[in-house]
């Protein structure tokens, strides 16, 4: 039977159901197979820049800076040589005038040491690979660790502008200068020479490197300014000159000629190994015994603990450490774990110092009371870390004076500008280096936050940092700082670290409590006496009336002003309202006055404009003296030390006990 033309436009029928046309088919195993492909690591922060903080056009133009400037820094102090750096930030534009700094899109970015140099071989995978260093395997404290962030820099130069990162290196005066021109290779991860020569360079040792990117230029919080100016509040050690977009100038000089101790790399602590971690330490030790092993590979293992730790493992301490594995190396953790370790040295750590962050928060933050403590070191994880804290309260004596002045009418809603509703500051900083991104997820700024200020009397709401004129320093040495992130923008929040930082920031905040509760006495003291002061003209006139004439006026108004003086605290209110003798009671502390500065630190010398890079004089590499020599600013003294001296010990404060917060 022959079908119609009409049945052969009808769907097939099963059951009287059309049926269901059959699903296409997907690729096979051995096609799916054939897509797969290796992914380096530079092609991956290629389309995942914003992990290494190079999210928009203002931040990338940061962060380009500050991994540039974090190398030089690195480079000098390894080196033994006083950082001296010089920063250049210049617009480009399309036609011979650039455009202003506001309005460029487009920047040049020129960073000067002068330290020892990098040797020719080592520039092009210094500068256009990425993971490549020598920072990455060895345990001390230092601004770089993964050997991303300056390779990275340039590979974001390379990827908005085409530009390739243009490097001069020189290790001495007796060798010639190098001129690289480098990119990267994203998909070998691998650099690319496009060109190299020896040239003629003005400085005798150094390196400068040049990046052109895709940036955009803004002053103010998380700016380039605010990173150089908070990076030399934690490196005085350091001068930076910083040329801005508009071409104006700035020197940061250094305030103290002396670098600080350099770390010494230490070997890992057994406590912070991991089992994986350590089924490859037994693979690739150089040791025949295990007790051995134990020994030379770790810190803080003698080899009468290491023989313990093979007892409690059950484990012959002759073994071949390429023979444990499975059980035995899980029982091995467990027994390293277990027995009681001697914390990690802290000679691969070098904080900044009490001395340094009085002087770097006196040179660039006005106040009238600085202070700043140190932690003793504490371990997470195995690795050593040091909190160090800051902290620079209220007004100079300038701004004290204006703010003083009568105030002209405000409008409704208008405010007077004063500080007191502001929010205190908090900078950051980790291995010297500021952070100033993701503030509210680091753990300095959450340990700030559960710090209840209202007990040195300072105002806070609930979840909030304090409020007034100041600004809390915070800074985490370690050799291996735990980061959020690959842009390194804010500290981990580990229970040890947290509970270190808010320490630090109690003892600080236990001397300003004593240092505002002397004023607030005082005040009040100050007050009484001028209304005893007020009386005294006719108290004389009435006991001269009384004597018939008899009574000197001069010499009774002058007995009854001393009596009025003893009695609302005599020498003492005159001390604590800063018009005499210095911080007594608070260590590392300064108060500033309109006489002077109470307290020890080093005087900064007027900067004078820095030439550019080009025309910069020919530099030793070497510390040489400074114009500015190492100078101190002494407390002053006056008639009545001694007898303060004396008066301070009859009254010692109940509160104070040796050894304590009132020691000195």
């Amino acid at each position: 039977m022959t079908k119609t033309k009409a049945d052969q436009t009808k769907p097939a029928t099963k059951g009287g159901r059309p049926e269901r046309a059959s699903p296409k088919a997907g690729l096979t195993a051995d096609e799916m197979g054939l897509q797969q492909r290796e992914i380096s690591v530079s092609e991956f922060f290629t389309k995942n820049r914003h992990l290494l903080g190079f999210d928009n056009p203002r931040k990338a133009l940061l962060t380009t800076v500050k991994e540039a400037v974090d190398n030089a820094m690195d480079a000098c102090e390894e080196a033994g040589i006083l950082p001296e750096i010089v920063v250049k930030v210049e617009p480009i534009g399309e036609g011979p005038t650039p455009p202003a700094a506001s309005l460029a899109t487009r920047f040049r970015v020129t960073v000067i040491d002068y330290g020892p140099g990098i040797v020719r071989q080592q520039v092009p995978r210094i500068f256009a690979k990425l993971l490549y260093g020598s920072k990455f395997h060895r345990l001390r404290m230092s601004r770089g660790q993964q050997g991303i962030g300056i390779s990275a820099a340039g590979m974001y130069g390379q990827l908005t502008t085409g530009k390739p990162v243009k490097i001069i290196s020189r290790t001495s005066d007796k060798t010639p200068a190098h001129y690289f021109e480098v990119q990267i290779d994203t998909k070998k991860n691998e650099p690319i020479v496009l060109e190299k020569k020896e040239i003629e360079w003005e400085n005798h040792r150094g390196t400068q490197v040049t990046i052109e990117l895709e940036g955009r230029y803004q002053k103010g919080r998380a700016s380039v300014d605010e990173y150089l100016e908070l990076t030399s509040i934690a490196n005085p050690h350091a001068k930076i000159t910083y040329v801005a977009p508009e071409g104006e100038p700035k020197v940061y000089e250094r305030t103290i000629n002396e670098l600080p101790e350099p770390p010494r790399a230490i070997k890992p602590h057994p406590h912070g190994i991991e089992l994986g971690m350590l089924l490859k330490m037994l693979q690739d030790t150089k040791s025949h015994w295990l007790s051995g092993f134990l020994v030379s590979d770790f810190s803080r293992v003698s080899t009468a603990l290491a023989d313990q730790i093979c007892k409690t493992a059950g484990l012959s301490p002759r073994m071949r450490p390429r023979a444990v594995s499975g059980q035995a190396a899980e029982a091995l953790h467990k027994a390293i774990q277990a027995t009681k370790i001697m914390a990690p040295p802290t000679n691969c750590l070098s904080p900044i110092g009490e001395k340094a962050i009085l002087s770097g928060l006196y040179k660039q933050i006005k106040g009238s009371f600085y202070t700043a403590a140190t932690r003793p070191p504490d371990v997470y994880r195995g690795n050593p870390f040091v909190i160090e804290a800051g902290l620079a309260y209220g007004l100079d004596p300038e701004q004290a004076r204006q703010a003083a002045q009568p105030q002209a009418p405000r409008a409704e809603g208008e405010s007077d500008g004063s500080d007191d509703n502001e929010l205190t500051r908090v900078i950051r900083f980790a291995n010297r280096v500021p952070l100033l991104y993701q503030q509210s997820a680091c753990a300095v700024f959450k340990a700030v936050l559960e710090t209840n200020w209202k007990n040195y009397g300072v105002s806070q709401s609930r979840g909030a940092p304090p409020a007034g004129p100041m600004v809390i320093f915070v800074h985490m040495a370690s050799v291996w700082v735990p980061f959020t992130s690959e842009s390194k923008e804010a500290i981990a929040d580990y229970d040890e670290i947290r509970k270190e930082i808010m320490l630090a920031l109690r003892e600080c905040g236990r001397r300003l409590g004593i240092y505002l509760k002397r004023r607030e006495r005082a005040a009040l003291e100050h007050r009484r006496r001028n209304i005893f002061e007020l009386y005294i003209d006719e108290v004389v006139a009435a006991c001269k009336r009384l004597k018939d004439g008899k009574v000197s006026e001069e010499k009774l108004k002058n007995q009854l002003l001393e009596i009025a003086k003893k009695r609302t605290g005599g020498e003492k209110t005159d001390e604590l309202l800063d018009q005499k003798s210095g911080p007594e009671g608070l260590p590392n502390s300064i108060i500033v006055t309109e006489e002077g500065v109470e307290g020890e630190v080093a005087a900064v010398a007027p900067s004078k404009p820095a030439p550019s890079p080009v025309e910069q004089p020919q530099q030793t590499g070497a510390a040489e003296p400074q114009e500015e020599e190492k100078q101190k600013i002494k407390p002053k003294k006056t008639r009545s030390s001694k007898k303060m001296k004396a008066v301070s010990k009859r009254r010692k404060p109940a509160h104070k006990k040796p050894g304590k917060r009132g020691k000195k």
